[in-house]
């Protein structure tokens, strides 16, 4: 996908999804190689809980990309569980809701995250 394209579209999504420090945002990156999961308060301007596949927790497995962004889902998921955050927003950051993406959303729900 075009980068510019993709630039336009997360700017549409970031004018409609914005995280509070009740529902925060769960934004996903997404690189060739790896995947990143925050939970964001926009309002204070504060990553609240984060994971990435770059975690020494996640390099030991051996997972292709897509099972690895399902771990990455779940571990922030927990996370932000634990810290008593039960629902978010979620923002695909203008990249389809396929593979990844959609893997990541499906880890936090199975955590225990609602949105």
């Amino acid at each position: 996908m075009d980068s510019k394209r993709r630039q336009k579209i997360r700017y549409k999504i970031r004018k409609k999804v914005s995280g509070t420090a009740e529902a925060p945002r769960l934004s996903v990156f997404r690189s060739n190689a790896e995947i990143y999961a925050q939970v964001i308060d926009d309002i204070n301007g504060k990553t609240l809980f984060a994971a990435s596949s770059l975690e020494k927790a996640f390099t030991k497995e051996k997972a292709n990309k897509t099972t690895l962004a399902k771990i990455v889902g779940k571990a922030v998921g927990e996370r932000a569980l634990k810290g008593g955050i039960e629902t978010v927003k979620f923002d695909r950051s203008g990249y389809l809701y396929h593979g990844r993406v959609k893997a990541v959303a499906e880890g936090a729900r199975e955590a225990g995250l609602k949105f």
